[in-house]
């Protein structure tokens, strides 16, 4: 067998890197954690505050929890852990992504997100509800429109007046 036909070796780093690859997953929850306390401790509060517990509790509870999260799994991954293969799925690993999905989903939250100050929470969630579930495969157009357009006013009523979270109405504001 020539030097050619043998199966070369990566070099040690790329070999380490591929053995270790779960420390990327530590590194976005550090940046993630970073990210959510940052935004708490920065939060204005004086409007919301009615008392020992505020609404910068729970994020900072969340951003202590993903950076403590996050070093319990770097220390495991250093000492030689490794996440299990995923084997009670009922997926095929051999086929590819559905990117369409993936792409309209994404499509539709954006969209969303760019909508929701102009025409309101109940006309942007009417899309996003019908968005979503038509990216992920209903075809009923008669009847997904009714839907959405239920869950988004249910939604925005709910948030609106009952937990007095206040949304954008956009023009349906008069209306609702």
């Amino acid at each position: 067998m020539t030097t050619t036909d043998a199966p070369q070796e990566p070099p040690p780093s790329r070999s380490w890197l591929r053995e270790h690859s779960e420390l990327g997953v530590c590194v976005l929850l550090l940046a993630l954690g970073a990210l959510v306390l940052t935004d708490a401790l920065t939060m204005d509060v004086e409007i919301a505050q009615r008392g020992p517990i505020g609404p910068k509790t729970v994020p900072i509870a969340v951003g202590i929890g993903l950076l403590l999260v996050a070093l319990l799994l770097a220390v495991d991954v250093l000492r030689g852990g490794r996440g299990e293969a995923e084997g009670g799925e009922d997926i095929d690993l051999a086929e590819p992504a559905d990117w369409r999905t993936v792409l309209l989903l994404a499509g539709v939250f954006l969209a969303t997100a760019v909508l929701i100050e102009p025409v309101g929470f109940p006309i942007a969630g009417a899309l996003l509800f019908w968005g979503s579930a038509y990216a992920l495969g209903s075809r009923h157009l008669d009847r997904d429109p009714l839907i959405a357009a239920g869950l988004s006013v249910v939604t925005y009523e709910v948030f609106n007046n009952l937990l007095g979270v206040p949304l954008p109405g956009g023009p349906l504001m008069g209306v609702l």
